[in-house]
């Protein structure tokens, strides 16, 4: 297969244009002239507009727009009344006396003009943007250039004020103003694929990978199984570990996980984990709220700096970084002591791990020991000498090991013919040995437990925390170290940063050119991590195939196959995330379009895998190779996720988030209204909820997501909504994003069409609507009689939360003698109580008592510990060994700490839980 074939063929199908905006203003949305550019509008349109700055913070809605042209033109032979900006930039409103527009992205000349490299020679006009550029000598006639070359022909350049826009024919003001832009038309990806489609070097590349497939027999769960040991900044469970050791040796890895389940934190920890081992790493999402959101996570964790090179506020300060001796290096002497402290680091978290395996798999051996009981009167009558206290129990296991096990070899051969030899010298039977040594063992541990007071390990556990964050921070200090070394900053490598330095500063266009002409494989070794979304990537990075050792596809599922082809050429290798129970992307390539190109161009047999309309990204990636599936849940109580994990992923969502103090939160509220009240209800709510510090308000609807924010302008004062951290949109702009609190907004009557509540029900969208919230859900309906999918939750809504149910055998032996003793002293007990995919074995209130080694391991029950002790659990060993297998000694004195009184309760920590 060619990839080259594969990209005409997309080409084809591929619109060469998004629809064009001629007028950019809509009916109730503000617009206000400037008298300066740099000075914000006041009274009440300022508010207005201070407003929706807060409350659509993370989607830059404003724009400022300087030269503007009105009036009427006939284009594609129909006249349109035009009214749009020749030059647009994101801003942000700084309120005060003086409030002032700040820019919030780049200047950027219409996408009218076509012609990219035009209008890279239209933005080096000088001081474009500027204080004063507007009544320069020469903006007129720029103003006039611009207009003409744009297809936009004006009769006359004009100065304020602004007079009524002509209804005949089109005129241009060197004015400012500022509007509202909420959907910003990108250009087709036509040219752009069929531009790639004449690269060579993409049978190197992760394209090849997603079409061609890979060999598969890879395991999607195996992950340090292998050996392959992943060290970290951020803490990671296995699943997490495993995409990193995945995306070590894979050229393609797909991670598929429900809301809040961790895949950011597994994508920063793929990136940084890359570029420690030499690479690269090209991020690219769909929207620039969710690029900035792993942006903001890197910079959470020590590693290196990543360059966020679209549309992005903090470019400014990357490119002060460049400039201000970055380029230098890091010498190889720091390198070398960092990685003697990592190393020092992970000793000690290895040391400790062992001190508390080897008292595990003592209190295991001791456990045993009533199982042992019965047989070792015969078992010291056959085997004695395996019970004399001096007896060499290791030595003569290891034998006994050597003498069973499979001999390949004349080496391994004889070692098992001498270690059977002298076994011999114990009993003839080996297996009566084996028997006789498992037994000693536990009466071994049992009299040396004895002796020791038992199993405690309160403070190796809190020696493992210690050690993991002293890890942590190690491991991230010389990964950000190693990615700024000297080796990697070369004269070419500094060379490059300069230029890039210059041309994050310079306007889309020229930014397009300048990284075009650097030396990318230089680039790319100084500055290994770049950030920023599908469009940008293709819309400013160099067209070089294989520039990245791998590219990370992040709600590849909203992504369709023409968005992400070029993106996946720009990379040796591909880690694509996302889930398809989410929302998807929206494709308006017909299946008749389809079938003519494929069959035009002879990929007939790649049917299956160029449907457009109904294969993503992420479905075309996750039928090339396995998909490691991240099934463990941090952001919600557990009354917002588990009607989600129920209908849309049969119940195989892991709560680590579940404990006695949240299973019981009822988190679902529902207000049924009128459909006259319904926007009184949602303000009514929002101000019930001032003080809470992050709000979503939430719907289906475009045009009730409009009259919900017009509601709340209304209502609420800038300060008040940036206090409660208040967002409103429909559920497409809060894909990937979350709150505390979320007011969803239905907006539907039992009298609407079919078709508006077949949109609010589809299930991908009411997936998004319901998981958005990480504590509380307010859902406002008009509907009385709803149905199907919408009616199936606000009947889950009405109902008590369900509490955790465990195995009717969950607790035996041990723990079930101390279950009861504790349960006589008033304490609630339930055993088994489920975390994840783990359980606590017994749960007293609000603490959780570790009776027995977990049945897997020493190495499982130690994961198990770090996990509910970041997700804020107050837990206890409680092994008989300490009480000598007295339950009620030990109910009484494990009475007090699981009691109400017995201290404050620790806290989940967000950074370590995913949140």
């Amino acid at each position: 297969m060619d990839p080259r074939k594969i990209l005409v063929a997309l080409a084809d199908l591929a619109p060469a244009r998004s629809e064009l905006v001629l007028d950019v203003t809509r009916a109730g949305q503000p617009f206000a002239w400037l008298e300066e550019p740099e000075r914000a509008p006041v009274g009440r349109v300022g508010d207005r507009f201070a407003g929706l700055d807060a409350l659509h913070r993370e989607e830059r809605v404003l724009r400022r727009g300087l030269g503007w042209v009105l009036g009427s033109a006939e284009i594609g032979g129909v006249r349109r009344r035009v009214r749009v900006p020749l030059v647009s930039q994101p801003v942000r409103m700084e309120r005060g006396l003086r409030g002032r527009l700040l820019p919030a992205g780049d200047l950027e000349i219409t996408p009218l003009l076509a012609d990219r490299g035009l209008a890279a020679r239209f933005e080096e006009a000088s001081g474009l943007g500027g204080p004063g550029w507007l009544t320069a000598p020469g903006t007129k006639a720029w103003i006039s250039s611009l207009a003409w070359a744009a297809e936009l022909p004006v009769r006359d350049v004009l100065e304020p004020p602004v007079r009524k826009a002509p209804a005949e024919h089109l005129v241009a003001y060197a004015v400012a103003a500022l509007y509202v832009a909420r959907d910003v038309a990108s250009t087709g990806p036509r040219d752009t694929l069929l531009t790639w489609s004449n690269r060579t070097g993409l049978e190197h590349t992760a394209l090849d990978a997603v079409y061609r497939g890979t060999d598969g027999g890879a395991d999607p769960q195996a992950g340090e199984e292998t050996g392959e040991r992943v060290r970290s900044p951020l803490p990671l469970n296995a699943a997490q570990r495993t995409v990193v050791a995945r995306s070590r040796r894979e050229r393609l890895v797909v991670v598929s996980g429900p809301p809040g389940n961790g895949k950011s934190h597994a994508v920063v920890a793929a990136a940084l984990d890359t570029v420690d081992r030499g690479g690269s790493v090209l991020i690219a999402t769909q929207s620039r709220h969710a690029a900035e959101v792993l942006g903001g996570l890197l910079d959470r964790y020590p590693g290196p700096v990543p360059v966020l090179f679209g549309d992005a506020e903090r470019r400014e300060e990357i490119a002060t970084k460049l400039t201000a001796g970055l380029g230098e290096g890091v010498p190889r002497s720091r390198l070398a002591e960092d990685a003697r402290r990592a190393d020092e680091a992970a000793a000690t978290v290895a040391r400790t791990e062992r001190e508390i395996t080897a008292a595990l798999d003592r209190e295991a051996l001791a456990e045993r020991l009533e199982e042992w009981l019965p047989l070792l009167p015969a078992l010291r009558t056959d085997v004695p000498a395996v019970f004399a206290p001096d007896f060499d129990l290791d030595r003569a296991r290891r034998l006994h090991g050597e003498a069973t096990a499979e001999a390949h070899g004349w080496w391994r051969a004889w070692r098992r013919r001498r270690a059977a030899a002298r076994l011999r010298a114990l009993h003839e039977d080996h297996d009566r040995v084996g028997t006789a040594l498992r037994a000693a063992a536990s009466v071994r541990a049992a009299a040396e437990l004895a002796a020791s007071g038992g199993t405690d390990l309160a403070a190796h556990w809190d020696a493992l925390a210690r050690a993991d964050d002293a890890l942590a921070a190690a491991t991230g200090t010389r990964m950000r170290h190693d990615a700024t070394s000297a080796a990697r900053w070369d004269a070419a490598a500094r060379r490059s940063a300069s230029a890039l330095a210059a041309a994050l500063r310079a306007g889309r266009a020229r930014r397009r050119e300048a990284l075009a002409a650097l030396d990318a494989q230089a680039l790319v070794r100084a500055l290994p991590l770049w950030v920023g979304t599908v469009t940008d990537a293709e819309d400013l990075l160099p067209a070089v195939p294989a520039l990245f050792d791998l590219v990370i596809l992040d709600e590849a599922a909203h992504i369709d196959q023409l968005r992400a082809a070029p993106v996946l050429a720009r990379a040796r290798a591909a880690l694509i995330v996302g889930d398809p129970r989410q929302l998807r992307f929206v494709s308006f390539v017909g299946d008749a379009d389809v079938a003519v190109t494929l069959a035009a161009h002879g990929l007939g047999e790649y049917a299956d895998r160029l449907d457009l309309r109904r294969i993503s990204a992420f479905d075309l990636a996750a039928g090339a190779t396995a998909v490691t599936v991240l099934d463990e849940h941090y952001r919600s109580v557990p009354h917002l996720i588990e009607f989600s994990a129920r209908r849309f992923y049969d119940d195989r969502i892991a709560l680590v988030t579940r404990h006695p103090r949240t299973e019981a939160t009822d988190a679902v509220e529902v207000r049924t209204v009128t459909p006259e009240t319904e926007m009184e209800a949602v303000v009514a709510e929002v101000r019930a909820l001032a003080a809470e510090t992050s709000i979503g308000v939430i719907t289906p609807f475009r045009a009730h997501a409009d009259a919900l924010e017009a509601a709340l302008l209304a209502a609420f004062g800038v300060d008040e909504i940036e206090a409660m951290g208040l967002r409103v949109g429909t559920v497409h702009a809060f894909q990937g994003a979350e709150a505390d609190v979320v007011v969803a907004s239905l907006g539907l009557t039992d009298a609407d069409p079919a078709s508006r509540h077949r949109f609010a029900a589809d299930p991908n969208l009411f997936n998004v609507l319901i998981t958005r919230a990480r504590r509380r859900l307010v859902v406002v309906t008009a509907q009385r009689d709803a149905s199907g999918l919408i009616g199936d939750f606000l009947r889950y809504a009405a109902e008590p939360p369900r509490p955790a149910c465990a195995p009717p055998d969950a607790a035996k032996g041990w723990a079930a003698r101390l279950g009861r003793e504790l349960a006589e002293s008033g304490v609630p007990v339930r055993a088994g109580y489920p975390v994840g995919r783990w359980s606590v074995d017994l749960c007293a209130g609000e603490t959780g008592l570790i009776c027995r080694v977990h049945p897997d391991g020493p190495a499982a029950h130690i994961e198990r510990q770090r996990t509910l002790r970041r997700a804020g659990w107050r837990l206890h060993d409680a092994f008989p060994t300490r009480w000598d297998g007295d339950a009620t000694r030990a109910a009484l004195e494990l009475a007090g700490p699981t009691g109400e009184s017995a201290g404050d309760v620790p806290r989940p920590r967000h950074s370590d839980i995913q949140a």
